[in-house]
This record gives C-alpha cells, sequence and structure tokens, in this order.
C-alpha cells in the first residue's frame, strides 16, 4: 500500500483534500465544534494546555485529541485499517490546522452577523433527538450529557451552515462543462506506453573501471567516513535448519489442536471458483466482459447463488479442469490471513454465505468466487498450519539455547572454526556454512544476509579490539555470535576499493537520470504512429506496456497521469503517439492510443440531475475553501491567530500523556436552553 500512494501524489492529495472536508463536516457541521461533544455525564476531558488561539478562542490540548480521535475512528470506517491518517501525511500539525480553520469559521461567522438564534438550536435539538413515536424526548436529552456543550456544537454548526450559504450564494456550473467533465471521465482509451524510469536506466549502464575511478576522484569527499568502520566475522545458527531435526508427533499436534479456541476453529469456509484465463493479453479485454457477465449472472437479484447453481455455471463455464469438475470446489477451507491482501481468496471474507466476489485478475486469469459454509475445522484441516507454527516455536528455543552456547565457548576459546566444529551436527549445519564474514560497515549500512539491523548494530557495538566476541543477537533467519575481526577509524576517505560499489551505484544513478529526459524526447521523437511505439522502444531496451480500458485520472500501472498530462493523453486521435514525453513524478512515459471509444452521451442525459448537483456541491466547496483560505490568511496577517510551537512540539515529539485533566463544564453565564416539547 505505501509504495502505491507514494506513486500516487495526485491520489493522495485528493484523498488529504477529501478527508479534510469530510472531518469539517463531521466536527464542525455534524458533531459539534472543537470537541465541544455531547458526552456521557461525568466523562473527563484530558489536557487543558493550550495549543492556539483563533481570535480569543482557545484550543487545547483535549480537543485536539478528541479531534485526533474522531479521525483515526473516521479512518477505519472508510478504509478499513488499509490506509491510516499518518500514512498520506495527517500529521499533528495538519490536525491542529483543521481545528484552526474550524475556529475561523465560527469568527467569520460571527463578523457577518450570521450566528444562529435560540430558536434555530431548539428546533435542531428536537429534530436530533425523538424518541422511537418521533417525539422529542425532553427528559433522555437533558440526562444524557453535558447539554449545554452539546447546544453550543450545534449553535456552531447552524452558524457554519449559514455562512457556507452566504459565500456560495452566486456560485454555478454550465451543462456544457458538466458534459465535457463526463466526456473526459468516461471516454476509454486503449494504450501502449513506455514507463522511462532512472532504476530502470541505471540497470543498463556499464561503466568502464576507469570512470568509475574518475567519478571517484571527483567526488572523494562525498564518502568521507565519519564512524568507526568494523569488519565483523560471526557464527550463524540457522533458525530454519535447527527445526529441520526436531521430531514432532501427532499427539504434540494433537495437544497444539485441543488449546485453540473454538472461535478459532470456525474462522473458515469453503470456496468455489470459476476461472476464466486470459490467453494472450490482447484478448483480456474480451475475457473480462465474459466474467462481468458471468458475475452479474451469478449475483442475480440477491448478491448471493447456491451452492448447485454456481457448480452447474462453473462446470459450463470455468476453465480451471481441477475444480470446474467438481463444481468449483477449491480443495481445503480459506482461512483469513491479513499477510496476503493480494490473494484473490481472501476477498471472499467480504461476503456473506453464498456471496459472490469478483471478477478478481490474478495472474493471467480473472476469478469469480463465491463463499460457502463456515466450517469448524478438523485436526486435520488444521495440521498443516499447526505443524509450521509448532516446528517454528521449537525452533526458535533451540537456536537460541545453541546460539548461547556457541557464544560462550567463542568467548572461551577466539576460535569461532573449532566451535563451528563442535556444534555442526546440533545445527544440522556445515561449519562453513555456520562462518560469515561482513565487509567493513557502519551503523545504518545494509550488511550482505542481515540487512540494516539494530540489534546486530547493538551487538557489535562493543567490540573495539581484534578477537572481542559480541553477545548472541537474532538477525534474519536465525542468530549470529559477532567477532570483531578488525576496525578502521574515523574521519577518514576510503580508498576506492573499499567504496567501489557505493562509487558504481550513484555513478549509474546520477548518469541515468542525466540521461532520463533525453531518452524520453529520443523515443517520442522517433515514432509517428502508436503502432510504431513497440519496436522503437526494444530497440532502445525499454519495457512496452498496454492497457485497454484506460479512463483520464485514473493510475496506468504505477504512473499516475493526472492534470495537464492527462489533457495531453485526452486529446489524442486513435493511431496518434504524444509528440514529447509526459511526466510522471521524477518519471517520464511516452503513450500512443490504439484504440478509443467515447463517452456515452446517452448515459449523460439519464444521470445528468446527478451529475450537475454533483459539480455544483464540488464547485461550492472549492469556493468556500478559498474563502476560508483567505479569512485565516487575514486573521493571521492581523496578529488573530496564534500557536504555541512549544506545546505542539510535545504533542509530536515526546507524545506524552496529558498530565492534566480538565472535566466537561458549561460556558459560564449560560444555562442550557429549555426546549419547548412543540
Amino acid at each position: 500500500m505505501l509504495k502505491f500512494l507514494s506513486k500516487m501524489e495526485r491520489t493522495r492529495s485528493l484523498i488529504i483534500v477529501g478527508f479534510a472536508v469530510l472531518m469539517a463536516v463531521s466536527l464542525v457541521f455534524g458533531t459539534g465544534l472543537l470537541g465541544r461533544l455531547r458526552g456521557t455525564a461525568g466523562e473527563p476531558v484530558t489536557g487543558t494546555e493550550v495549543l492556539a488561539t483563533v481570535g480569543g478562542d482557545d484550543i487545547t490540548v483535549a480537543d485536539f485529541n478528541r479531534s485526533k480521535e474522531n479521525i483515526e475512528r473516521e479512518f477505519q470506517q472508510k478504509y478499513g485499517g488499509q490506509i491510516t491518517p499518518a500514512q498520506i501525511g495527517y500529521t499533528d500539525q495538519r490536525i491542529l490546522d483543521d481545528l484552526i480553520r474550524q475556529h475561523v469559521i465560527v469568527q467569520e461567522a460571527k463578523r457577518l452577523n450570521l450566528t444562529a438564534s435560540d430558536a434555530e438550536v431548539a428546533a435542531l435539538v428536537r429534530q436530533n433527538n425523538k424518541d422511537a413515536s418521533g417525539k422529542f424526548d425532553e427528559q433522555a436529552y437533558l440526562q444524557s450529557g453535558n447539554v449545554t456543550n452539546y447546544e453550543d456544537g450545534l449553535r456552531a454548526q447552524i452558524a457554519a451552515d449559514k455562512l457556507r450559504a452566504f459565500v456560495t450564494a452566486g456560485v454555478s456550473v454550465s451543462e456544457d462543462e458538466v458534459q465535457k467533465q463526463f466526456q473526459r471521465q468516461n471516454t476509454s482509451l486503449g494504450l501502449v506506453y513506455v514507463p522511462i524510469a532512472a532504476d530502470k536506466l541505471a540497470a543498463r549502464i556499464n561503466p568502464t573501471d576507469q570512470e568509475l575511478r574518475d567519478y571517484y576522484e571527483q567526488h572523494k569527499t562525498d564518502y568521507r567516513i565519519l564512524e568507526a568502520q568494523k569488519k565483523i566475522r560471526y557464527l550463524f545458527i540457522d533458525q530454519n535448519k535447527v527445526g529441520e531435526k526436531i521430531p514432532i508427533t501427532d499427539a504434540d499436534l494433537k495437544a497444539e489442536f485441543d488449546k485453540l479456541p473454538d472461535e478459532q476453529k470456525k474462522g473458515a469456509h469453503r470456496v468455489q471458483q470459476l476461472v476464466l484465463k486470459v490467453a494472450d493479453p490482447k484478448l483480456d479485454a474480451i475475457v473480462k466482459a465474459k466474467a462481468d457477465d458471468l458475475a452479474k449472472q451469478a449475483r442475480g437479484q440477491t448478491g448471493t447463488m447456491t451452492e448447485q447453481e454456481f457448480a452447474d455455471l462453473a462446470k459450463g463455464h470455468s476453465e480451471d479442469p481441477a475444480t470446474a469438475k467438481t463444481g468449483g470446489f477449491v480443495a481445503g477451507v480459506v482461512r483469513k490471513n491479513p499477510n496476503k491482501p493480494d490473494d484473490p481468496y481472501q476477498r471472499t471474507f467480504e461476503t456473506e454465505s453464498g456471496g459472490i466476489s469478483g471478477p478478481i485478475k490474478s495472474g493471467n486469469a480473472y476469478y469469480i468466487l463465491r463463499r460457502g459454509d463456515d466450517v469448524t475445522e478438523t485436526f486435520e484441516d488444521a495440521k498443516p498450519e499447526l505443524l509450521a507454527s509448532l516446528r517454528n516455536r521449537k525452533a526458535y528455543t533451540v537456536a537460541a539455547a545453541l546460539a548461547q552456547r556457541a557464544a560462550d565457548r567463542l568467548k572461551e576459546t577466539k576460535d569461532i572454526q573449532k566451535v563451528a566444529q563442535e556444534l555442526a551436527p546440533e545445527a544440522n549445519m556445515k561449519p562453513a556454512d555456520m562462518i560469515r564474514e561482513t565487509p567493513y560497515i557502519v551503523p545504518g549500512d545494509d550488511v550482505p544476509n542481515i540487512g540494516s539491523s539494530q540489534q546486530f548494530e547493538e551487538a557489535i557495538k562493543p567490540l573495539e579490539n581484534p578477537n572481542d566476541v559480541g553477545d548472541r543477537t537474532q538477525i534474519k533467519n536465525g542468530f549470529a555470535i559477532p567477532m570483531l575481526v578488525d576496525k578502521k577509524e574515523p574521519n577518514r576517505i576510503p580508498d576506492f576499493e573499499e567504496v567501489k560499489d557505493k562509487v558504481g551505484k550513484a555513478f549509474r544513478d546520477e548518469r541515468a537520470k542525466s540521461q532520463l529526459e533525453e531518452t524520453a524526447r529520443n523515443l517520442a521523437n522517433s515514432v509517428n504512429a502508436a503502432g510504431d511505439l513497440k519496436a522503437a522502444a526494444e530497440k532502445l531496451g525499454l519495457e512496452v506496456k498496454t492497457a485497454d480500458d484506460y479512463k483520464i485520472g485514473s493510475p496506468l500501472g504505477d504512473l499516475d497521469l493526472g492534470g495537464a498530462t492527462g489533457e495531453t493523453l485526452y486529446a489524442l486521435k486513435e493511431g496518434e503517439v504524444t509528440k514529447t514525453p509526459l511526466k510522471s513524478g521524477s518519471d517520464w512515459v511516452v503513450a500512443g492510443v490504439t484504440k478509443r471509444k467515447e463517452a456515452d452521451l446517452s448515459e449523460f442525459a439519464k444521470q445528468r440531475d446527478t451529475l450537475m448537483e454533483g459539480a455544483l456541491s464540488q464547485r461550492r466547496g472549492q469556493v468556500f475553501q478559498d474563502y476560508l483560505l483567505a479569512a485565516q490568511s487575514r486573521m493571521e496577517s492581523e496578529g488573530r491567530i496564534k500557536i504555541y510551537e512549544d506545546v505542539l512540539a510535545k504533542l509530536e515529539g515526546e507524545n506524552q500523556e496529558p498530565t492534566m485533566t480538565n472535566p466537561q463544564r458549561p460556558v459560564p453565564g449560560r444555562p442550557p436552553i429549555r426546549i419547548p416539547t412543540k
């Protein structure tokens, strides 16, 4: 997921902007302003420290904490945990910015005399607090919590609605621009395209030894080593090898199975599948269309299908012979596994029993899946997973104990070869495979077979003299007992041979970046039609990709072609190719249109009213946001907005729990409104 977001800056921005609007609605217009929410009587609110002031109003740590909790809850509901606020840059500073913006709304409403009357607040209270018969339940309302704070929130909501209506009263959209937007979004293009990325070009650059030496001489100070370098020889205990020797009986597994809670044994179900294979990428659209039709047929009016009906469908259409003859049933059961988000069978957990998932593209096939009955796992069903889990746990325990013995012996003998010979039978390894050596390394280096490991760095940190032995430490796939071979003092410029690999990577990256745009322009200039692009790209050693049903504004593989770039593609006629390469982040792409299917304007006519309303709402939202930005800028220039950076830094950096409590209390001087029941 992270990788996906990092390559889709425009999409990420839309999520952030969209969610900011959502939170403005939910925190200001819906549940009350700045934490003045209706809560349980006596519920404490922590954090009385003031984070910011806006026109004389305080934003406290309690306000901030409550807003942060609301945002996290909204993200969980909207994205199901797949995207967190932090992943798209929703920092503490951004949350505070949103709170400030909400106060700006209230201040502007006051300035323009758009405040709410008691009668308007009372009407909204009655609307929001009805009993089962539809009548206002005053007693339940007054006893439910801090009504004064709740009414203040409603007052702010009404004022915000009035301000928005006032600011956007003159906003309009024309049918022509909405229709053109519909055409842009619903015209589908068949594309052939060539991504041109620096890392791909770098892999094809083969510098001579002399070029690398010359580059090193020009940049040698860039490689100055500021920390001591250490070369480490270490004894490796492979946990998997140790585990292979551990005997595990059926009785052991049965004991593990009996310990499982009932709910864990029931967390599986059967699955039926219908598979359509894509024999040639050119046929993808045809296969997809067939899969869509079959999925629609399977869902029917209810979204579900009986086991026998799906079995008949699979037998008649599925191209997976192993499951087609059994009515589409997949062998065994499907268990929920969050570590396999790309596994199509995991999608069946999103439906009810009998529900249909798909079509789902996986590899070179489309899958239509039916969730079967939930099953209680038998011992035989669970055995493979139990065996892997138990063997892994036992292997860890045995390998850790063996590694501790190895560390004790190595500290005693200082002879790594001797210790490897002694323990090789128990480790189920050859002595030569147990002894490994690192190059000269400093903290943060990507160490071969280990990676960047803070645990390993901590283990070698005390080693100062040759033959010093460290404590056992866990590394990838097992344990290591490190011994210092040699140490080079810091603050020196290394020899060329020491950093040759780093020099080579830097040279290739720099050369690739300098060639990137030139390569893209040369490719674009060498073709006159989309049909010529594949051959021209292959001559340059570049990868050619295709898309059969691309729509403007959507990602193209890993590329984000929004804005002006998307408009350039939309303007191409069938057979045309981009005259100049298109920019996508730090990459370039040359694309041609192989087919073009214009949007169906009869569909626009059917959806006209909905589309017009949506476009108008979007335009009003943008106008209102621009207005608020201008109002906030004015208040900042007047010194009416102040942020207490020390308090914010404490929240962001130390992440300390609030040390004070502040129970919800009414605003002094104003009792709750007495709401007439009629």
